[in-house]
């Protein structure tokens, strides 16, 4: 090895970055919602190289359209390239209330329209996300769902494995990062800090891609709160 050479090896060595080892690891889920956030988050992600799963409701956004309409179609092509998870949150976004007394499921849509499920109506429910999720993105959901506002019954978490969807996902309660509160009363430099010094490792997060009522989006702290918590040797990952 030539003199040049042996110089340029030590400087390489001497420069390199040793990724530290992780002190902990956090399970960032993402929430539909009204998507307004959808684009800066994915751009916080990307540069963190942070993997994220996603639960998929075809909710509306501020765009005044749905999360499954092909108008999103590249944003979750891209979401499929950089390797995040993704699961069912429901088609309507309804809200499961309780089981009823004839064996159906009531459910509260994002829409305000009660529909009693049977069987077949929850795993439609479940299921028709993932349908149209493979007409957008040629890939299948994995085998995961949330109800929305993590609201089960016996009935649904009974159902949910035969419609194909077998583990329920909630969050831990230091992972309730508050997006969808008023920010008048939770401000967004409390629920950072709430955050930051609450969360431990195996923590599932939970979040939103877009909250309307919320005057002063999250999203504003989305950043800070990755980087504060990779400060503290946390990774991150997808759920398995």
């Amino acid at each position: 090895m030539t003199k040049w050479a042996s110089a340029l090896a030590a400087l390489c060595l001497s420069t390199a970055v040793v990724a530290a080892p992780c002190q902990g690891t956090l399970y960032l889920t993402l929430d539909t919602g009204s998507m307004s956030a959808a684009q800066t988050i994915a751009e916080v992600l990307q540069r963190h190289h942070v993997l994220a799963t996603f639960f998929i409701a075809n909710e509306p956004t501020w765009r005044g359209d749905h999360a499954l309409d092909d108008a999103w179609g590249d944003y979750w092509r891209a979401r499929v390239r950089e390797g995040h998870h993704f699961g069912s949150h429901t088609w309507h976004h309804g809200t499961l209330r309780r089981d009823l007394p004839d064996g159906r499921i009531l459910s509260v849509g994002s829409d305000g329209v009660a529909r009693p499920l049977d069987q077949n109506a929850f795993c439609e429910e479940l299921s028709r996300v993932n349908t149209r999720f493979i007409a957008l993105t040629g890939r299948t959901l994995d085998p995961l769902w949330r109800a929305p506002g993590g609201h089960t019954t016996a009935q649904s978490l009974a159902w949910a494995p035969q419609c194909g969807f077998t583990r329920h996902v909630g969050w831990a309660p230091a992972g309730f990062l508050g997006d969808e509160l008023p920010s008048e009363t939770h401000p967004n430099a409390a629920l950072l800090q709430h955050a930051l010094h609450n969360l431990k490792d195996g923590d599932i997060l939970m979040m939103h891609l877009g909250i309307r009522s919320r005057h002063d989006p999250f999203v504003a702290v989305f950043e800070p709160l990755i980087s504060g918590l990779e400060a503290r040797g946390f990774c991150f990952a997808v759920l398995p």
